[in-house]
């Protein structure tokens, strides 16, 4: 697997007369070399692929990086005067993730290398998932369904939102999940108008709103899920915006295929939002693509330019907030296929009232 992604950017080098590429981010690392650790680098020139790393690596390296010629950097043998050994000419680097500082280095150590941006190379490989991707995307919203099921078995009033936000936790975490794809979201009553309310020491009471966001990571791939629900009865209000998110929502997810640009996707929620009197009550996107990341592209959004393709992942969650008052958003995880998309998120989208 690790191979043909190697071939796949060895192609793209070629198209932009670049020798070599050196990635440094955690995302694009793993996904062109298997790494899972915290400290790597990965060059990659036209005939050879190396990963550069310490002492403290070298064993994990040699059993995840089996496609690669695993090099250690250590005080004698540092990254530059290892990667200068090999004479190149030219390097593609990620604008998009080094420092300024580490660019000041890169050009004091590679002085005799020319240095070549490479926005948007890594994201434009890694925008359709392969089949382990998805699969493994799918155990993650597959962990996330099972969490929701049971946090509405266990929220009560006079709860706060941490406590509830925790149990998500520590459930995933029981089903396999190793860590969370973002800080939960678990916002109450009139905290529910805040797009992204973290879980606060606030006790939830009868008769308020719940927007819980949560995802988590399964092999290093995402999920993300918000469903809203209500602690007793809906009032008419509660309802009334509810149904608006819904019918927006849905409308959008039938849209989503193949050949549709993603700002085309947006407007169709927006505009039913818009026409129910609400539009300003929706500040944000549609949705983002989901992957190694929890936002990566493309998105679903009014600058959303990326033609939807077979293989990406995306979000599709319209919101309504109003301030003192409080905010609905519904939000499923979406495979495109070639035929349609596919709803990873199996959880009911009915108005729950517990």
């Amino acid at each position: 697997m690790m191979l043909h992604r190697i071939s796949k950017l060895r192609s793209v080098l070629q198209q932009r007369n670049l020798e070599s590429i050196l990635i440094v981010k955690p995302e694009n690392r793993r996904y062109i070399s298997g790494f899972t650790g915290t400290h790597g680098y990965v060059l990659i020139t036209m005939d050879q692929a190396i990963f550069i790393t310490d002492s403290r690596y070298i064993a994990q390296a040699s059993k995840q990086c089996i496609d690669y010629d695993i090099l250690e950097h250590n005080y004698e043998h540092n990254i530059y005067s290892i990667i200068n050994k090999f004479k190149l000419k030219n390097m593609g680097f990620e604008d998009e993730f080094i420092t300024y500082d580490q660019y000041l280095e890169f050009e004091n150590y590679f002085n005799t290398m020319t240095l070549v941006p490479i926005k948007g190379m890594m994201n434009d490989l890694r925008i359709i998932k392969d089949e382990k991707e998805i699969q493994s995307i799918k155990k993650a919203a597959s962990i996330a369904d099972q969490a929701f099921t049971h946090i509405c078995s266990y929220v009560k009033p006079e709860m706060t939102e941490h406590e509830v936000a925790l149990e998500l936790e520590f459930f995933m975490k029981k089903k396999g999940a190793s860590s969370l794809s973002f800080d939960t979201i678990v916002a109450s009553g009139t905290r529910s108008s805040l797009p992204h309310g973290v879980a606060s020491s606030k006790k939830i009471e009868q008769g308020n709103l719940i927007t819980i966001d949560f995802g988590c990571v399964y092999e290093g791939y995402c999920s993300d899920m918000t469903r809203t629900i209500v602690l007793g009865k809906a009032n008419a209000k509660q309802k009334e915006i509810y149904n608006i998110v819904l019918e927006a929502q849905e409308n959008a997810l039938a849209a989503i295929k193949p050949g549709i640009k993603g700002l085309d996707v947006d407007q169709i929620a927006r505009e039913i939002i818009t026409a129910r009197g609400y539009g300003e009550n929706f500040g944000h996107g549609l949705g983002h693509g989901v992957g190694l990341e929890i936002h990566e592209q493309p998105t679903l959004s009014p600058k959303g330019n990326i033609i939807l393709q077979s293989g990406m992942v995306v979000t599709d969650e319209p919101g309504i907030y109003i301030p003192n008052f409080g905010g609905v958003r519904i939000e499923d995880l979406i495979l495109v296929t070639e035929t349609g998309n596919e709803i990873l998120s199996k959880s009911p989208k009915k108005l729950i009232e517990l």
